[in-house]
């Protein structure tokens, strides 16, 4: 791995493959996460993740269990391109001699690979969410009906300010686009960026554990000590590290959820920041608060992470640059 000439095209082929994949196949999931992370006490409209996925396809329809996929889709190339890329750059770095790095040195790797994702997955999360958490605010104000094709709204994008708690009974339909124009409008760049700090909290102790844990893993499967492991344990092995490392961080998850989240149904309160997220969830609904959706998260980051590093390391990008006309690009 040390020796391994990193190609930026490669990773974002391999990369946006495995995203695309991963994200079409969980992404239900995905959405029952964020909706149960946002429900409060008192206020539940699912009960699980079953409930959720059942109660969506019933009032949404088949296409509403992907309210922001599109988002995902078209951020998740190079959101992993750079997670994957990174790490293998910094592990390149912290490599010597082509020895293998120690844990630490792993760890440290990770580190700058959550870092650097965060450029990406910030926006992309502060667009997805929204778009996610729209049916759990409409369900919560029948009779709001929900058309299978239409995403309905609770709250008027120019009428809100940063988890302002305002709402407006009059939907209408929206879009990421929508979404982003009017927070760029209204608070520049930053709007996009709100929750950075509470994504950095989450994403970097994620590739801490993940990394490492996986290169580990992935490790035990090699039949020697120059050979590769199979492909099912790299599916396996990233399987195992993404859904403990996902579960490890998912009350930073819960923090960043509910920061995001622009719109707020009636009697949720609002959050100043971190600190005072954490402060509230702990006194108003407990400990346990901190692990909604957990399950539903390791549901996604498993086979998410399995199907990547199945990709990553078969080279599937390498194979399309080696057998096509682009193969002087990643010279």
């Amino acid at each position: 791995m040390a020796q391994q000439q990193i190609s930026l095209p490669a990773k974002l082929i391999n990369g946006g493959i495995a995203g695309i994949v991963g994200v079409t196949c969980v992404f239900p999931i995905d959405l029952a996460k964020t909706r149960l992370q946002n429900q409060r006490q008192g206020q539940q409209v699912y009960k699980n993740m079953m409930d959720c996925l059942v109660k969506t396809l019933r009032s949404e329809g088949y296409f509403g269990m992907y309210r922001g996929a599109a988002v995902n889709l078209t951020l998740v190339t190079p959101e992993k391109a750079i997670k994957l890329a990174a790490n293998d750059f910094f592990r390149h770095k912290l490599a010597k001699d082509g020895k293998s790095l120690t844990v630490v040195k792993e760890m440290l790797a990770g580190c700058g690979a959550g870092m650097c994702q965060v450029i990406v997955t910030t926006p992309m999360e502060m667009l997805k969410i929204q778009l996610q958490d729209a049916g759990r605010l409409a369900a919560q104000q029948k009779p709001v009906m929900i058309s299978p094709t239409k995403l309905v709204a609770t709250n008027t994008m120019l009428s809100r300010s940063y988890n302002s708690g305002t709402v407006i009974s009059a939907p209408r339909a929206i879009s990421a686009t929508q979404i982003a124009r009017e927070l760029l409008q209204a608070q520049g760049i930053q709007g996009l960026y709100k929750g950075l700090g509470a994504t950095l909290m989450r994403d970097v102790p994620f590739s801490v554990v993940y990394f490492p844990l996986f290169a580990n893993l992935n490790n035990l499967g090699k039949p020697g000590p120059e050979e590769s492991s199979p492909f099912y344990w790299a599916f396996l092995s990233g399987c195992v590290a993404g859904s403990t490392a996902a579960v490890a961080v998912n009350p930073c998850d819960v923090v960043k959820t509910r920061l995001q989240s622009l719109n707020k149904g009636s009697n949720e309160e609002t959050y100043n920041g971190v600190v005072d997220c954490v402060s509230k969830i702990m006194r108003k609904e407990g400990p346990s608060a901190f692990l909604k959706g957990a399950g539903c998260r390791a549901l996604v980051i498993a086979p998410l992470f399995g199907i990547v590093q199945v990709m990553y390391f078969v080279g599937i990008g390498e194979y399309i640059l080696d057998n096509s006309p682009l193969r002087h690009v990643s010279a």
